[in-house]
């Protein structure tokens, strides 16, 4: 029996209602919409033209919701087979030429989106997922993150924005970059950083 596809709708914006696949569980897993919602409430107007980037995107929901509100450009970064597959099918929806999508894994490929955010002089906001360290073979994953994010260059960084379990302490500061802010939903988390 073929497993029934599971969809999300895009929220808000010029591609408010169209349909999202999402990956099988097992490789990913959506951000819920009340993360969602109150992400894109704290930052509404402030996405309208920027750069956006959607780290570990799965189904590229958060980019694409982006996208929607005004954002000029996203770039996704994914490494799994499936969910690739599907981000590619759901920005077929949108609108592709505003889309990037670097396939591979994101640690390796953070260097690439770097030089070619530096090579415009953009800044970006940089949302970041990662998988829940409680899966099998995930153990190191917000350490891998942590080193990452204190790896991205001032210039290149609007915000960045990690959706993690509420119970992983975050450290107060990364890099060049202090916790603003961190808000609590259950059993997930959003805490966002910047460099000031």
């Amino acid at each position: 029996m073929k497993s029934k596809t599971i969809t999300k709708k895009i929220i808000s914006g010029k591609f408010k209602n169209k349909t999202l696949k999402l990956p099988s569980k097992t490789t990913t897993r959506s951000s819920k919409a009340i993360v969602l919602e109150s992400f894109f409430n704290t930052l509404q107007f402030e996405i309208i033209d920027s750069t956006f980037v959607e780290l570990f995107s799965g189904s590229g929901s958060i980019g694409l919701e982006a996208l929607s509100r005004g954002a000029k450009k996203v770039i996704f970064m994914e490494q799994d087979r499936e969910a690739l597959k599907i981000l590619k099918e759901n920005i077929a929806q949108t609108d592709p030429l505003a889309c990037e999508v670097y396939s591979g894994d994101t640690f390796s490929n953070i260097a690439a989106v770097v030089k070619s955010l530096q090579k415009k002089n953009e800044e970006a906001y940089f949302y970041i997922d990662p998988p829940f360290s409680i899966r099998e073979g995930m153990e190191d994953i917000y350490d891998k993150t942590i080193s990452l994010i204190a790896s991205l260059p001032r210039e290149c960084v609007k915000l960045i924005i990690i959706e993690h379990m509420s119970t992983l302490e975050i450290p107060q500061n990364i890099g060049a970059y202090t916790i603003k802010k961190s808000k609590k939903f259950g059993n997930t988390s959003l805490t966002y950083l910047h460099d000031e």
